[in-house]
């Protein structure tokens, strides 16, 4: 008698990185005149993108902040995408290499004091982002 052994079909922690670390958050820094850039990170599949990107400026404005920029980094809009529509791009930066490099373009243009994420960041992606930007890397999450 032959019989099949049925695959474990869950995606496993190589391909769907979950974060070692609590995310470091805004509640623990005070953003009280600063000027900052925010960045979402976005499935093709969130619609609602441009209205969370405007609830987080009111929110940062609410608590002190000067928005001075905002950008976006969709995911699964192009072929290909799609499949890995929940990794972010890179387990370093959470976003594509061109997408960092406009944020820090963005950051250095504008004189942002900080640069605040709409998605939870790792503790290792907070530190690189840290280091890329030149001025803390924070999630709103």
């Amino acid at each position: 008698m032959h019989q099949h052994r049925r695959r474990d079909r869950r995606p496993s922690a190589r391909r769907n990185p979950r974060p070692a670390d609590p995310p470091k958050s805004l509640p623990g820094l005070d953003l009280t005149g600063a000027d900052v850039v925010i960045v979402g990170y976005f499935s093709a599949k969130q619609k609602d993108f441009a209205l969370r990107m405007d609830a987080a400026a009111a929110d940062l404005t609410a608590r002190g902040a000067r928005v001075v920029g905002r950008v976006v980094q969709r995911r699964g809009v192009s072929d290909g995408g799609v499949r890995r529509m929940t990794l972010p791009y890179s387990s370093r930066t959470l976003l594509s290499s061109g997408k960092t490099r406009e944020v820090a373009a963005l950051r250095e243009e504008s004189g942002a004091d900080a640069v605040v994420f709409l998605n939870a960041l790792t503790e290792h992606q907070r530190r690189v982002l840290t280091e890329t930007f030149g001025c803390p890397a924070v999630s709103l999450s």
